[in-house]
């Protein structure tokens, strides 16, 4: 889950702003639509009404709603909130591509969290991550490029190499019109092991 979880029951779609004083991010941006499925019992329901958390850090690398050595934003809410999955089982979000900060690569933290086949609290972390070459093209456009390159590439990094390229968004679009990216999610609602932060959580 890393560090910087910060549940502040934000129910919004578009999340790139900080509530306080109505500020957008700046970054190119991004719709990031989420199906959340039942795959227990060989089937493929999609699971309405589930909690999906998101929560990234800016064009900068900085997190609203934390103190950390570099930066201190607490009580800000900005790249922040959630979405109940309709129907369909789908939550949509309208954010901005992620930047980066050192040791990382390039992600999207994310939480589930619906009832268990037997009826109990039942939660699922784990991070989204992005093509190399989409993050690229997004990152050459203002204000990633002023950060220069990069220093954590998905091959270098500790946690997508424990299973991230199963959580690899399905991205397209470009600078100019922004992206959109879709994940669809399968939960063995049976398996109450997955209540505690699975093997893709850790460090920021």
């Amino acid at each position: 889950i890393g560090p910087y979880f910060v549940d502040e029951q934000l129910n919004r779609s578009d999340i790139r702003s900080e509530p306080s004083d109505n500020s957008v991010r700046e970054g190119v941006p991004l719709t990031l639509a989420i199906g959340v499925f039942d795959v227990s019992q060989n089937n493929c329901d999609p699971i309405a009404g589930a909690q999906v958390d998101i929560w990234h850090c800016d064009a900068a690398g900085v997190y609203s709603g934390v103190s950390d050595r570099s930066f201190s934003t607490v009580g800000q809410k900005f790249l922040r909130g959630y979405q109940l999955t309709d129907a369909t089982g789908k939550a949509q979000f309208l954010t901005i591509y992620p930047g980066w900060y050192s040791g990382r690569t390039v992600h999207i933290h994310f939480m589930i969290r619906t009832l268990g086949a037997d009826g109990q609290a039942y939660e699922f972390v784990s991070q989204f991550f992005f093509d190399e070459a989409r993050t690229d093209q997004a990152h050459s456009a203002q204000p990633y490029s002023a950060r220069g390159y990069r220093n954590t590439l998905n091959s270098d990094d500790n946690i997508y190499n424990n299973g991230g390229d199963q959580l690899l968004l399905d991205n397209s679009g470009d600078n100019a019109n922004g992206y959109t990216a879709t994940i669809n999610i399968g939960l063995d609602l049976n398996d109450t092991e997955v209540g505690a932060p699975s093997s893709f959580g850790g460090p920021p």
